[in-house]
């Protein structure tokens, strides 16, 4: 599958067309941001590791049902996605507080929530992407009612099946963020799945193992992803 014109350039992640209009290619990058874009770096084999991690993870939830973009992996970098007319809206799903909801709440971090809390945000990073309900959603069009169910109910069942996956790892899902795009009518899960948009941390000692190592410059982030993905026996070249 041939690399065409570039479509979109994200902060970790570039999208070119293919040879099929249906089809695209997704190329990760080893740049490295946070607080939307206020912090850059480049860190090594980050693009190649984010790859082969979602490819994984998307592999894992197909088999439990859970469909996504996702086609299959091209190269060390790039990744095989079908074509989405994505939602403007992030689906967070919270295991236990962390990041902005305690700053909102004043909430202790680590304390497990019993349910899990589910969110939605606005994608734009212009505006910090800020917190919305469904209201705003249907109100703005950004989605309808029928679509923002089925976002909930995918998003609480990825939180199901890869809250045990990380729990077989000795880790505990603490949140993650998921994004959703329309495929010929059908919402498939888009975007990626890797320690870029969950926090993960070690069950017995709490050390974080995701993203949280570059925002708060705890060193050793690639290397973090790396120890997840051996824990699930995810082999990286």
């Amino acid at each position: 599958m041939q690399k065409g014109q570039l479509l979109y350039k994200g902060k970790a992640k570039s999208v070119y067309a293919s040879e099929d209009p249906d089809l695209l290619v997704m190329e990760y990058r080893d740049d490295t941001s946070a607080f939307n874009g206020q912090k850059l770096e480049q860190l090594e084999r980050k693009g190649r590791v984010n790859n082969t991690f979602n490819t994984f993870i998307m592999t894992r939830l197909a088999a439990a049902g859970i469909a996504s973009h996702f086609v299959r992996q091209l190269s060390e970098r790039e990744s095989l996605v079908k074509r989405l007319e994505m939602i403007p809206v992030e689906c967070v799903v919270r295991n236990f507080a962390a990041g902005s909801l305690c700053k909102r709440l004043g909430i202790a971090e680590g304390q497990e929530l019993l349910p899990p809390t589910y969110e939605l945000f606005l994608k734009n990073d212009a505006l910090g992407d800020p917190m919305i309900n469904e209201s705003h959603a249907m109100s703005f069009g950004w989605a309808t009612p029928v679509q923002l169910a089925r976002m909930r109910e995918l998003s609480l069942r990825v939180n199901d099946v890869l809250k045990e996956f990380f729990a077989a790892g000795d880790m505990l899902l603490v949140d993650f963020k998921l994004e959703f795009g329309l495929h010929h009518g059908e919402i498939l899960l888009g975007d990626e799945f890797s320690p870029d948009g969950c926090r993960l941390w070690d069950r017995q000692t709490r050390k974080k193992l995701d993203k949280d190592r570059f925002r708060q410059g705890l060193g050793g982030v690639v290397e973090a992803y790396e120890e997840v993905g051996q824990r699930l026996g995810i082999q990286f070249d």
